[in-house]
């Protein structure tokens, strides 16, 4: 690009200066309550969001990531009244991408690619301001929250609403409105928020006990109306958004013996409005178990197992006819260490994909990860590699990798193949690091991958990337 990087990022983040708790300038995320209201969290499914058993940590954090379009930009500050009294408030300023027709918005692109001239035309047709606060009380064992928001755009916002999307918003200027609580009594913990918009209402709650040590029980119950819509909501869910989805979640965590931790869940959730691939209404289930075994601190590994069965249109019957879908993931994982010198961990993955109208599609990985650090250097290194085979995208495989600082990376794979990646990491001493890594993908059924602009003519896909770190 002649004029410059296609995308630059900065940000000033101050904490704990006296009353002024946090203080943000520039690019910045921001979390208040459950996320019915606002949030730019990354939530790695609602199966970690879950058995994870803690509070979603609120408030003004940074923004050091590649993405491009789940931040804010601008200047957010958080100021201590009292002991139990804090204050937040936030404002915001960018430029969007996204498709102008007949002087109105009708679709904002999120990706951050301007790889062609029709891409780059996309580029920050629009600007959308935002402002809004929080404020919570904190004394012992009770919390209160109030969260508001009100953001527009300078062109009017008119999607194309047909299908699933018939109650998403429209027009230029919206707001949401949510209030979020949390009380401790004894073994018992409960939280939850409550939001309202433009239009619609959402509720998510949920109640955590122990009763005894090492075990623990969570139930979580979630409804989140059809025309609810909050552009920046981001919480627990079998769906993407905080939208046309109601549903029960029960978990439990135990530790009865030594070496040995179980978790199990439950899932019963609906959707009583359209979705994509499915024309009517519809329900599903999700269950879960795990054991891990830790015999040593240098050795462990886990088995787990994962149903979910969902409703989708029939192929070609142009939502006629509905039918169910299930699926069946068994997941083997061993890791082990030899002090801080070398770790190895071994993954292997099954999946099991049918429904009614087809025969079973299938799938398997093999994914082996070795960490060293190299004797006598400040030089550390990750070599990954995966074998997978698949027979169809719905039988896909995931293999998380270690990234630059602040990203993470878990491609998906189908067909049949393997993948190989390696990244260095040197401490240069306590001011510099250099990261870098390369990657390389490599199909044994196809001579080509992707297709327009991602179009690769060859069976080999490449990625490398590299990272400065100067700390002061």
């Amino acid at each position: 690009n002649r004029y410059g990087y296609d995308y630059y990022s900065f940000y000033l983040l101050l904490k704990n200066c006296g009353r002024l708790k946090a203080l943000a300038v520039g690019n910045y995320r921001l979390s208040f309550g459950q996320g019915l209201v606002i949030s730019t969290d990354y939530l790695m499914g609602k199966t970690i969001y879950a058995s994870s058993f803690n509070s979603r940590s609120s408030g003004i954090k940074k923004h050091s990531s590649t993405d491009e379009y789940n931040y804010f930009r601008g200047l957010a500050a958080t100021v201590a009244l009292s002991k139990d009294w804090d204050v937040s408030g936030f404002y915001s300023h960018r430029s969007l991408d996204g498709v102008i027709a007949d002087g109105a918005i009708t679709s904002i692109h999120k990706t951050g690619l301007h790889r062609s001239q029709k891409e780059a035309d996309k580029k920050n047709l629009f600007t959308m301001q935002l402002t809004g606060g929080n404020v919570s009380y904190q004394h012992n064992r009770i919390h209160l929250g109030i969260t508001g928001i009100y953001y527009l755009f300078n062109r009017p916002y008119e999607p194309e609403l047909t299908g699933y999307s018939k109650y998403n918003l429209h027009g230029n200027n919206f707001y949401n409105l949510g209030v979020d609580y949390a009380y401790r009594w004894h073994r018992f913990s409960f939280q939850g928020e409550t939001a309202i918009g433009k239009q619609g209402w959402a509720s998510l709650n949920r109640l955590q006990y122990s009763p005894i040590q090492n075990t623990q029980i969570m139930l979580i119950h979630r409804f989140y109306s059809y025309d609810y819509w909050a552009m920046f909501a981001h919480s627990f869910g079998e769906g993407s958004t905080t939208q046309n989805e109601q549903g029960y979640y029960l978990g439990l965590e135990t530790s009865p013996f030594a070496y040995w931790k179980f978790f199990a869940s439950f899932d019963l959730f609906s959707f009583p409005w359209k979705r994509y691939r499915v024309s009517k209404s519809s329900r599903g289930t999700d269950g879960l178990l795990q054991a891990t075994f830790t015999p040593r601190a240098n050795l462990s590994m886990d088995l787990r197992y994962r149903y979910k069965q969902k409703e989708r249109d029939l192929t070609g019957s142009k939502g006629t006819l509905t039918l169910p879908i299930f699926h069946h993931q068994l997941r083997y994982r061993l890791n082990y260490s030899l002090g801080d010198v070398l770790s190895s961990r071994t993954t292997l993955d099954y999946n099991h994909f049918h429904s009614q109208d087809r025969a079973a599609d299938k799938g398997y990985q093999v994914t082996q990860m070795i960490s060293s650090r190299l004797p006598w250097t400040r030089l550390f290194a990750d070599v990954q590699g995966s074998y997978f085979s698949t027979d169809s995208y719905d039988s896909r495989t995931y293999a998380s990798e270690k990234g630059l600082l602040y990203t993470f990376y878990t491609p998906s794979f189908q067909g049949r193949g393997f993948r190989c990646s390696i990244r260095l990491r040197y401490e240069l001493n306590k001011h510099f690091l250099l990261v870098a890594k390369f990657g390389e993908t490599v199909y044994l059924d196809r001579n080509e991958i992707g297709s327009g602009n991602d179009l690769i003519h060859g069976n080999k896909k490449a990625d490398i990337q590299m990272q400065l770190r100067i700390k002061f």
